[in-house]
C-alpha cells in the first residue's frame, strides 16, 4: 500500500491524503459543536446535555396489538413512538378493499378509520409524547386522524410533537408507495408543511429520507446528495406558496441509514450537516441558525440483516448504532435480530432497545461532546463525502431539480448501478458477509417468528362495516364532495381532510376522492 494511503473503505477504494478536492480548515469547515456549519453537531453540548430520542419502529396487526407493543416499549425505557403502517394504509386502501387482500396488518398496523387511530393510541396522551409516523402518500390523512384523536383527548394541538415522513419524492426514486402524479403529491406535501408551520409549530411535517435510497442500493455519497436535492425541491415548493425559508426550515427533519462501514457512516452524518448548512445559508439565505442545523433520525440498515445466523445481526446493529451516535444523530431506531425472517418479536425488540441503552449508559461515548474530533481519517472522509455529494447536487440542479431527474430515471439508474456493483463484489467474495458468503455453518439457525393472525383481516372488515353503519352518511358524503371541490382548486387541503375525518370518512374513501381529481401515477 502506498505510504500516502491511510485506510481502505469497505468497497475496496482507498482514503489518501489528497482524497478531497479542498484542504480542510478547522475553523470554517468544522467550527464548534452547535455552531455553523454544524459539522460537529447541532447542539453545543450534544449528549452531555440531552440524549438522542430512542424511538423503536413498531406496528403490526391491529391497532390493539400495536398499542400493546407501544406500552411494552415505553415501559422498557423507549422515549418516543414510531409507527409502521401496513401496505393498504400506505397505498390508500381500506382493509376491506379488494386491493388489500392478504396484506392487512402484515408489514405494519392496519389503520382505516378514526376509531382505529383511537385504539392505536389508547391510554397514551398525545400531548405528552413525540410520535413519528412512517407514511407518505396518505400522510395528510394520517395527520388528520392524529389531530382528531388529540382533540378528543382535549390536547392542545399546538403542543403536539412528532414527525411525519411525508417524503413522496423518495417513493418515486426508491420505494414505490406513491398514488398520485408527482405534482399533485408535491402539493399535498407542501399543504402539510404550510399547515404545520401555522398550527403545529412543534411538529415536523416531513422527514426527508435517505434511508430508503440507501436500502435500494445507493452509496453514501448518493444517499446524502439525493436526500438534500429532494429537500431543495420541497423548500422551493414551500417558498412558491409565499412562505419564507425561516418560517418552516426549523421544522424540517431528515432520516438517514446507519450502514456497516463504521468510519464512512460517521463521516457521512457530519458531511450531511455541513452541506445542508451551506445550502440553507447560501441558496436559501437563512437568517435563523435553527434553519441551518440539519436534525436527523437514524435507523440501522435493514438491508444488512441476514436470515443466516440471525444473532449476528445484534452485533451489526450495535456497530451501526454506535456510528450514528458518534455521528451526532438526534433520534435512533435499532433494528431487531429477526427482521430478515419476519416482524420482530417482543424479545428481539427489547434487545434492540437495550442496545441503545447500553451505548448511552455504559459505553462512555456520551461524556465527550465530539469524541472523534481531530481524527485525520474522519475529517478527510467527511470532506470526500461533502465534495462528492455537492457535485451530484449540482448535476441534479442542471437537470432541473429532483422531479426532472426522477422523470429522466437518473436517480433510479444511478442506484441500480451501485446495487449491481455491490452484488458483484458479493459473488466474487471481495465483499464478505459473515454467515452468508463467509464463515457459513451447515445448520440453519431458526428463531421464534412473529406471525400475524390471518383472522384479523375479517376482524377489520367487520369493524369497517360497523363504522360505516354507525355514521351520518349524508355528512360524510358532503365532506368528501367538498374535499373534491377544494382539490380541484389551489386551497390547502389539510383542513378539509380533517373535516372529512371528523365526519367519519375512511382513509380509503378520502384517498379515492383525491384519486378522482388527481389521477394515478403510471411510471
Amino acid at each position: 500500500m502506498d505510504a500516502k494511503v491511510f485506510t481502505k473503505r469497505s468497497d475496496g477504494s482507498e482514503i489518501s491524503q489528497v482524497d478531497s478536492k479542498t484542504p480542510i480548515n478547522p475553523v470554517t469547515d468544522l467550527g464548534f459543536p452547535g455552531t455553523y456549519p454544524y459539522t460537529r453537531g447541532v447542539q453545543s453540548t450534544m449528549y452531555r446535555g440531552r440524549l438522542w430520542t430512542m424511538r423503536q419502529y413498531s406496528g403490526f396487526g391491529t391497532a390493539e396489538q400495536t398499542n400493546a407493543r407501544f406500552h411494552m416499549l415505553l415501559s422498557a425505557g423507549q422515549t418516543g413512538l414510531s409507527t409502521a403502517f401496513d401496505l393498504p394504509t400506505q397505498m390508500g386502501f381500506d382493509a376491506d378493499d379488494a386491493q388489500a387482500k392478504g396484506e392487512v396488518g402484515r408489514v405494519g398496523v392496519s389503520i382505516s378509520t378514526l376509531d382505529d387511530m383511537e385504539r392505536l393510541f389508547d391510554k397514551i396522551q398525545l400531548e405528552n409524547v413525540s410520535t413519528s409516523m412512517t407514511i407518505n402518500s396518505t400522510a395528510s390523512i394520517l395527520l388528520a386522524f392524529y389531530i382528531a384523536v388529540a382533540k378528543k383527548q382535549n390536547a392542545d394541538v399546538t403542543k403536539l410533537r412528532g414527525t411525519l415522513q411525508n417524503d413522496i419524492l423518495k417513493e418515486y426514486i426508491a420505494r414505490g408507495t406513491y398514488i398520485y402524479p408527482p405534482l399533485s403529491s408535491m402539493r399535498l406535501v407542501t399543504d402539510i408543511i404550510e399547515y404545520t408551520a401555522t398550527h403545529m409549530p412543534k411538529f415536523n411535517p416531513i422527514s426527508i429520507s435517505g434511508y430508503h435510497i440507501r436500502e435500494a442500493g445507493s452509496d453514501a455519497i448518493q444517499e446524502v446528495a439525493f436526500t438534500l436535492s429532494n429537500a431543495i425541491s420541497y423548500c422551493n415548493d414551500a417558498m412558491k406558496r409565499g412562505l419564507l425559508f425561516d418560517d418552516f426550515a426549523s421544522q424540517l427533519s431528515f432520516f438517514f441509514n446507519g450502514h456497516n462501514d463504521f468510519i464512512e457512516e460517521i463521516a457521512k452524518f457530519r458531511a450531511a450537516r455541513k452541506l445542508w448548512a451551506e445550502i440553507a445559508q447560501n441558496r436559501f439565505k437563512a437568517k435563523s441558525e435553527k434553519s441551518k442545523a440539519l436534525r436527523f433520525h437514524t435507523q440501522t440498515a435493514g438491508s444488512t440483516l441476514t436470515a443466516q445466523q440471525p444473532d449476528n445481526n445484534i452485533v451489526r446493529v450495535a456497530i451501526q448504532a454506535l456510528a450514528a451516535v458518534l455521528g451526532g444523530t438526534q433520534s435512533l431506531h435499532t433494528n431487531s435480530r429477526d427482521e430478515a425472517l419476519g416482524l420482530p418479536t417482543d424479545e428481539s425488540a427489547t434487545i434492540a432497545l437495550r442496545t441503545q441503552q447500553i451505548i448511552a449508559e455504559e459505553s462512555g461515548v456520551i461524556n465527550t461532546i465530539d469524541p472523534l474530533a481531530g481524527s485525520f481519517t474522519i475529517e478527510n472522509e467527511t470532506q470526500r463525502i461533502f465534495d462528492g455529494a455537492k457535485t451530484l447536487i449540482e448535476k441534479i440542479d442542471q437537470m432541473g431539480g429532483s422531479i426532472a431527474a426522477i422523470e429522466k430515471q437518473f436517480f433510479q439508474n444511478a442506484i441500480a448501478e451501485r446495487a449491481y456493483e455491490f452484488a458483484s463484489r458479493l459473488e466474487t467474495r471481495e465483499q464478505k458477509i459473515v454467515g452468508v458468503n463467509a464463515f457459513q455453518t451447515e445448520t440453519a439457525q431458526t428463531k421464534d417468528i412473529l406471525k400475524v393472525d390471518p383472522a384479523l383481516e375479517k376482524e377489520q372488515h367487520d369493524r369497517l362495516k360497523s363504522y360505516r353503519q354507525n355514521r351520518n352518511q349524508d355528512a360524510t358524503n358532503l365532506a368528501l364532495k367538498n374535499l373534491q371541490v377544494q382539490a380541484a382548486q389551489t386551497t390547502n387541503l389539510v383542513p378539509h381532510i380533517i373535516e372529512a375525518v371528523e365526519n367519519r370518512a375512511t382513509l380509503g374513501e378520502i384517498s379515492h376522492a383525491l384519486r378522482a381529481v388527481f389521477g394515478l401515477y403510471q411510471p
